[in-house]
């Protein structure tokens, strides 16, 4: 489902039905408030939680990606836990590309898995403990901000700059798991990933609301070699704003012949992609989606595909450098 466009209401206008909603709103934040009260158990390797406090995609998986990246220059091995969103598997297991498929683990872990040992389980704590007993010298957990297992030694918060936390309300509300203030308490810093105009308005509309440091960052295309200049592609995109992923392509100089807004981490089933191809012929435009959707696709579709890879680009990483400074210190 897409989300509605209430959400994303300015917090002082909300929308009627925003005001309508409040009820159940206050109930799922009591939820959330009495289950994150719970203590969460240590593992003996440090934790460090790439979490959200909006429903839907914020960018943690490129976060990961980023993070594994920065601590191996440290020197120190990194395995990601996930609970394997829309995933078979109850886990805890080592993911592996070769054997496992996106049905089994979830997209996001068999994406990760390319850069660094992904454990999925729906049991973090289980996962955690699974990937310490295999070597482990940090635990990268993939989402979790809202879930006390395991206890967290650093928790950064990922938010769309563009969307930023909507009209500051509750599911159903608006889109959001828990209170900002709330969700904000528990943070080390906050990741704000758009274009530099995106950030401007993140910084007016929740700068003062911030208690934690800001980190500012763009997903940036990751140079392969591709000249994307002047190629007819028809794009189709499950992530949580696929129109980010559109304006992207845009971007790199693709002309647009058609573009898919599938739902966040929606099946590409055989009847979907058998359309999408046959539209894309029509048009004579190539088909292209985010690494995401592509590890979704069959064996058979995915040579068909041209993925559009992005990485995470911080041009100041100080203030999660200072955190990791404090968890490795002689890393």
């Amino acid at each position: 489902m897409r989300p509605p466009a209430f959400w994303f209401t300015p917090p002082d206008r909300p929308a009627w039905q925003a005001r309508a909603l409040a009820p159940l709103a206050a109930l799922y934040a009591l939820a959330t408030a009495r289950r994150v009260a719970r203590p969460g158990a240590r593992v003996g390797v440090p934790v460090i939680c790439v979490g959200n406090l909006n429903a839907g995609g914020t960018g943690k998986t490129p976060t990961v990606i980023a993070l594994a990246e920065r601590l191996s220059r440290r020197g120190i091995a990194a395995h990601a836990v996930s609970r394997g969103y829309g995933g078979s598997l109850a886990g805890p297991v080592r993911v592996d590309p070769a054997r496992h498929r996106a049905a089994e683990t979830g997209d996001e872990p068999l994406l990760l898995a390319a850069f660094l040992p992904v454990w999925v389980a729906r049991d973090r704590r289980a996962g955690v403990e699974a990937a310490a007993a295999a070597g482990a010298q940090a635990i990268l957990l993939d989402d979790g901000h809202q879930n006390p297992e395991p206890a967290k030694d650093l928790s950064l918060v990922v938010v769309d700059a563009a969307v930023g936390f909507g009209n500051g309300r509750v599911i159903p509300a608006g889109p959001l798991r828990e209170p900002v203030a709330a969700g904000l308490a528990r943070a080390d810093a906050v990741l704000a990933i758009g274009e530099p105009p995106d950030h401007a308005a993140f910084r007016a509309a929740w700068g003062p609301a911030l208690p934690v440091p800001l980190i500012e960052g763009r997903l940036a295309p990751l140079a392969t070699g591709m000249d994307w200049r002047g190629l007819r592609a028809f794009a189709f995109a499950g992530i949580g704003r696929p129109e980010k992923f559109f304006a992207s392509l845009r971007a790199a100089g693709a002309e647009l012949a058609g573009a898919v807004a599938l739902d966040d981490h929606q099946p590409v089933g055989d009847a979907l992609f058998a359309r999408m191809e046959a539209e894309a012929r029509a048009a004579g435009a190539q088909l292209v989606t985010t690494e995401k959707d592509a590890v979704r696709l069959s064996p058979e579709a995915r040579p068909k595909v041209l993925a559009f890879p992005v990485r995470l680009a911080v041009a100041d990483w100080s203030a999660l450098d200072r955190a990791l400074d404090r968890l490795f210190p002689g890393g």
